[in-house]
């Protein structure tokens, strides 16, 4: 009996699987089929209006990480002009903490 319900208990677990594996399928291919009417309409607007057909393509920034953050990019060295000038202070005089004496029999 206990064979009998294990094999039972697998099948309906393989079966699960096997529908979870179509719906997840049919789920890529009905997004990819969106996609794709989507682009058919933008180009069939664009031949009906006259304008080119433009693919779809991510723009990537291909300049290093530490020239994108200047504006103009040009990497170069910052010039005096790009200097704040600030006021130094000592920071070695610290006047807000009070002394706590320390027991070396501890």
């Amino acid at each position: 009996m206990a064979e009998f319900v294990r094999s039972i208990l697998g099948f309906v677990l393989r079966l699960g699987l096997l529908l979870a594996g179509l719906v997840f399928f049919v789920s890529v291919m009905a997004a990819g089929l969106l996609l794709l009417a989507l682009w058919l309409l933008r180009a069939l607007w664009a031949k009906v209006t006259g304008q080119p057909v433009r693919p779809w393509v991510f723009q990537m920034n291909r300049r290093p990480p530490w020239q994108q953050t200047h504006p103009g990019g040009t990497g170069r060295a910052p010039s005096s002009a790009d200097v704040i000038d600030a006021e130094a202070r000592d920071v070695s005089v610290v006047t807000d903490v009070e002394p706590k004496r320390i027991d070396p029999s501890r």
